[in-house]
Order: C-alpha cells, then sequence, then structure tokens
C-alpha cells in the first residue's frame, strides 16, 4: 500500500522514524511530508534515505530540488498517517486549512486519514483540540488516542504517543477491517494471448481484456497486492498495479509460474489460446496466385490452468474462467473436474461478451451448487469475484 506519512512538529517526530521503518518492513510503499517545526527534530535526510524517496518539505520548490509535488503526492496516496499529529495541526485538519505543504497536501488527499496525537495533556484537554479530534472522527479519520506515559515537561499524563509497533499494529488492524485482501498477493491475467503464424500474422481472439482489468482493479480497492499479467487488450491498463505483458500462451505460462510461488491466488481471466503453429515461419507466407489453399499445421498450447491447479499449495486458491458458445454448465463442470481449479467462472461468448461492458456469469465451485448472478457491468461482476475470493481465501 501506498502510505504518505506526515510528521509534525512534536518531540515524538523521533519515534515517527521507527513507524515509518516499520511500514516499510511491512512491505509498504512510504513517502514522508514533513512541517518547518518537524524538521527541528529530526532531519529530511533521514527519512530520505529510509524511504528513497524526496521528502516534501515546502510548495515553493528551489532551482533543481528534486521533489514531489503537493497534487502529485496527495493523488500518489492510499492511506494518510499524521504521526505525530500536534493540536496545531489537528486544528488545521479539522478547519480546512492550508498554510503550508504538509496541510495543504492531506487537506488535498481523498484516501482514508489516520491521526496520532501526541501532546502535553493540558492542550490534549483542551476544549478546542477535543471538539477538533471529534469533528475528525465523525468525518471518518481514525484517531489512536494517546497513552498515559512521561510527557516531555517530565511528568506523567495522558498525551504520550504510543510506541511504533503499536501504532503500525492499529494500521494493520484497521486495514484488514476496511480492506479486506491487506497482505494478499493476487495474480490476474487478462486479454487474450497471440500465437504468431509469421512475422506478421497470428491466431488471436477477440478478448478485450476489460473483465481481467476489472478484477485487478477491485482487488486491488480490496488492499491486495495485485500482478496484473496480460497480453493483447483493448482497454487502458491500470494504475499503481505490478504490469507484466505475455503475448503468448507459453510466456504467460512462465510468467505464471514465475509470480504464483509467491501468491496467495490466481485469478486466469485471460483468454488464452489452446493452439499453436507447430512451426512458425521465418518470413511472411507470401500468396500465389495458383494457391487456393493454405495449410496450417497445429499443436496444442500449454494448458496453464491445469498445470498451476496441480501443483498448487493447499492454501493458495485458484479461479479460472470457462468462456463457451454452447452447453455453457456441461462445458464448465467438465473444466472444473479437468483443470483441478477451486472455482470455474463460466459466461457465454456467442452472444456480446467480448468486448462488452456487461456480463452474466455462473459461479461453479468443488462440491458447491452453481450460483447465477444476473447480466450486471463487468465492474460488478469482478467485485462479486473478489468478494468469493476474499471469503474462501480467509475458511481455507
Amino acid at each position: 500500500m501506498r502510505i504518505a506519512v506526515y510528521l509534525t512538529g512534536g518531540i515524538a517526530c523521533y519515534k515517527a522514524v521507527n513507524v515509518v521503518r516499520l511500514l516499510e518492513k511491512k512491505g509498504h510503499e512510504v513517502r514522508v511530508v514533513m512541517t518547518k517545526n518537524a524538521e527541528k527534530f529530526v532531519t529530511s535526510a533521514t527519512l530520505a534515505s529510509l524511504t528513497k524517496y524526496p521528502v516534501l518539505e515546502d510548495l515553493w520548490l528551489k532551482e533543481n530540488e528534486a521533489q514531489i509535488s503537493h497534487v502529485s503526492l496527495a493523488r500518489w496516496t492510499e492511506l494518510a498517517l499524521v504521526v505525530p499529529a500536534t493540536a496545531n495541526f489537528i486544528a488545521k485538519m479539522a478547519n480546512g486549512i492550508a498554510d503550508d505543504a504538509a496541510s495543504t497536501t492531506i487537506l488535498a488527499t481523498q484516501a482514508p486519514k489516520y491521526v496520532v496525537p501526541a501532546m502535553n495533556d493540558q492542550m490534549l484537554a483542551n476544549p478546542a483540540t477535543q471538539r477538533n479530534l471529534a469533528f475528525l472522527k465523525e468525518n471518518d479519520v481514525k484517531i489512536l488516542d494517546p497513552v498515559i506515559g512521561v510527557l516531555a515537561e517530565g511528568y506523567k499524563a495522558k498525551g504520550r504517543m504510543p510506541e511504533p509497533e503499536a501504532i503500525t499494529s492499529w494500521i494493520e488492524q484497521n486495514l484488514r477491517e476496511t480492506l479486506p485482501l491487506t497482505g494478499k498477493k493476487i495474480i490476474v491475467t487478462a486479454g487474450g494471448t497471440r500465437e504468431p503464424i509469421d512475422p506478421v500474422r497470428f491466431i488471436g481472439n477477440r478478448s478485450s481484456g476489460k473483465m481481467g482489468i476489472a478484477i485487478a482493479r477491485a482487488a486491488k480497492r480490496a488492499g491486495a497486492d495485485v500482478c496484473l499479467i496480460y497480453g493483447s487488450i483493448s482497454v487502458a491498463l491500470p494504475k499503481g498495479i505490478r504490469l507484466i505483458h505475455a503475448e503468448t500462451t507459453e510466456k504467460m505460462l512462465s510468467a505464471v509460474q514465475e509470480e504464483f510461488p509467491k501468491a496467495d491466488a490466481l485469478i486466469m481471466a485471460a483468454a488464452v489460446a489452446d493452439w499453436r503453429l507447430k512451426k512458425v515461419a521465418d518470413q511472411k507466407i507470401k500468396k500465389s496466385m495458383d494457391q487456393a489453399n493454405l495449410d496450417l499445421s497445429l499443436v496444442k498450447t500449454p494448458d496453464i490452468l491445469k498445470t498451476v491447479s496441480k501443483n498448487k499449495r493447499k492454501d493458495q486458491l485458484v479461479i479460472g474462467f470457462a468462456a463457451e458458445t454452447n452447453d455453457l454448465l456441461k462445458n464448465a463442470q467438465r473444466k472444473l473436474k479437468e483443470k483441478g481449479a477451486d472455482y470455474i467462472i463460466a459466461n457465454n461468448v456467442s452472444t456480446d461478451s467480448f468486448g462488452s461492458d456487461e456480463d452474466k456469469i455462473f459461479i461453479l465451485g468443488q462440491g458447491k451448487p452453481v450460483f447465477e448472478l444476473p447480466r450486471m457491468k463487468k465492474t460488478k461482476v469482478a467485485d462479486k469475484i473478489v468478494n468469493l475470493l476474499q471469503k474462501s481465501l480467509f475458511i481455507r
């Protein structure tokens, strides 16, 4: 997950460095924003060294200075964490004040916001601070309350920032509740494969890649670490998802086999070619005037779904697709049995399914009744499939 960490000017800033370190250790991509007062406690060089990204400190860049703009960072962010959060910065957030890089960026951020207040106990108890915290909570900002401990003034009271381990555990717990696939690695295949005839021509299909890409996006929204392996597509590729292009069936199999040992699930939404040429011509095949026919010798391509299903671990899930033009459920049941996948998503492509924004599917599972879904947008179908994925992964 892409996390923007905001450091504001409290003495607890030194502990925020360890929060950044722990988030990175858990596999998150972290970038840092600092207020001017935060820089009095820790240096931006320390945070830049940890994250390998420039720290955003100022709205006005110096000449030749390498910084991401506040607008770009706001769009990049999938979770915003303010740690430590001073009373001043909390007041800015609650009242929409944007007078520096940090307050401007977080105001422009649409991502979920997590705030860890740390301050003197009297400042924390002040009615204005309590009103601001209450307002943020009412507007779905997550707040981790300060703990009782020795404050900067030397006495023990409520206002101390929790330890970094407690902060990262709190974030992970919230992510599990709101983003159910957090921590899960999902592979999705999309589009059609192409098998070359000669340097110009190929055997292909009409797959647009819409369904697979919709599934990849839905899995990403659910918090998963998604790898999209795609062939020929006619739609835009998603941003923020790791992409691998595989033109032929053999290349797609190789990519899947490379990624699958590290994954929790595979969704094979790609329309994979069943046949390839026995011998691909080195040069473009010419048409002669007296030639009435062209005979091509074809051989089977490797069966990706069957190969992966046969070698999967018990804790891994494999979902395949059956795109049929007749005897939909009969052929899908046969495919489920022969391939060894956990589920088959069956759809009839004799209508206008290829390239359409809508689809009607049946879900078939090992030892489970057939579940029929009404015709709906492919984005909605993708949400249903990801919901199935989520439930199946957590009961294994």
